[in-house]
């Protein structure tokens, strides 16, 4: 027999547990389905978390003239993998689980593990192999599926020296040269923290500024601090021939050639409708699967929801949380809230962080808005004159 439910969500990531939750809480009959075989999705098992947790080594690594500390010397032991660096991640990573299934268990929601495909506007399929197909109808569905790191053919994946974002935090061996290709939040991240670990890092980004949707002043001083920690900018050029050799990775520019031991593709991310069957169910998935939604996050289906990296930017774990919250409110008339907040927080965690809330100078201007200009700069606080110590004393070593 088929099972009927208020709602059905597909992924269970950020998005997919708030909004399972946030129906559940609320007396709805709700089930999820994951096809992976753990929960959390992207933010729990191979971007947010791991990625952190390398970045919180890499800078208090940098920060110690002895990094004898954790037992690393990188400027000796050069086969040390990210593995060795990530003492922690896997803990951090099982609690962040637990924590999940715990939160769904106490809702009530039933879990499904499996792929699921719609039927049609109001069913969805689940497989799994080794399992009989169910099928679950639904009154609403929130597809909540997220999204993985796009693949530009240019590039040899196949090369165990050539990673995508998820793939970057399992290499074998810490690189002396590396490019990473692509200058948006993740490209930036990898960037800062592989030239705090030491490794001689190139950022090739198409166009001349990095982080777009970032205002002008900031970018400038993090660029600023970014060469600073050691990462060369190629910007304005792009990359159009890869070629892996014995020696190394050969990357073809427009002007140049640049020859690296690694090369990270950070060519941003794409929705994961790929399965999912969407035309059966009568929705349209744009360029990069991204799922086009409206101020309610309705798809083409009014009771069918989107939310989270498969609706694109800013595709980050809290908002990807509040916009499903904020669908289920909307699908079952919940009334205690109207829309999402209009000022979102934007954090980055480069080295140092960047973190923005609102309207930058250039969409202001954009949109016609009178406006004024205030600037206080971080270097004349003592705290800053600390961190530039240490940051000093881990460049000093470097040269030594």
């Amino acid at each position: 027999m088929n099972k009927r439910y208020d709602l059905v969500v597909l992924g269970g990531g950020p998005a997919g547990e708030k909004g399972a939750a946030q129906a559940a809480y609320f007396g709805k009959r709700v089930a999820l389905v994951e096809k992976d075989e753990v929960l959390g999705g992207a933010a729990c098992n191979t971007g947010t978390l791991p990625s952190k947790t390398l970045r919180e080594t890499a800078v208090t690594l940098s920060a110690f003239r002895s990094r004898e500390l954790y037992g690393l010397d990188l400027s000796l032991r050069r086969q040390v993998t990210v593995q060795d660096l990530l003492l922690r991640e896997s803990a951090v990573k099982a609690t962040e689980r637990l924590e999940i299934a715990a939160n769904i268990k106490r809702h009530g929601i039933e879990l499904f593990r499996g792929a699921a495909s719609f039927l049609g506007p109001n069913a969805v399929e689940v497989t799994r192999e080794g399992a009989e197909p169910q099928v679950l109808e639904f009154g609403k569905c929130l597809i909540a599926t997220g999204s993985t790191p796009r693949r530009p053919s240019l590039f040899s994946f196949e090369d165990a020296r050539i990673w995508d974002s998820d793939e970057v935090l399992n290499l074998d061996a810490m690189p002396r040269r590396m490019a990473v290709v692509g200058g948006g939040v993740i490209g930036c991240e990898y960037a800062c923290v592989f030239a705090a670990l030491g490794v001689q890092v190139h950022l090739i980004h198409d166009r001349q500024d990095i982080l777009p949707f970032l205002d002008r002043d900031i970018c400038a001083v993090l660029q600023g601090r970014m060469g600073a920690l050691g990462v060369t900018f190629i910007l304005g050029d792009r990359v159009t021939g890869c070629d892996s050799t014995p020696r190394g990775v050969k990357l073809r520019l427009s002007e140049k050639e640049l020859r690296v031991d690694a090369v990270l593709v950070a060519a941003g991310r794409q929705g994961n409708v790929q399965g999912l069957k969407l035309e059966a169910a009568g929705i349209h998935a744009g360029e990069g699967g991204v799922i086009s939604v409206n101020e309610n996050f309705q798809t083409d289906q009014p009771h069918i929801y989107a939310a989270g990296d498969v609706i694109g930017f800013p595709a980050l774990a809290s908002t990807s949380m509040e916009q499903a919250r904020m669908a289920m409110v909307h699908a079952f008339d919940l009334g205690y809230k109207k829309s999402v907040a209009s000022v979102l927080p934007l954090a980055i965690y480069t080295i140092p962080e960047v973190a923005m809330a609102g309207e930058t100078e250039k969409t202001l201007l954009a949109k016609g808005v009178e406006y004024v200009v205030g600037r206080s700069f971080y270097d004349r606080n003592a705290e800053a004159h600390i961190w530039a110590i240490r940051h000093e004393t881990t460049r000093c070593e470097r040269r030594r």
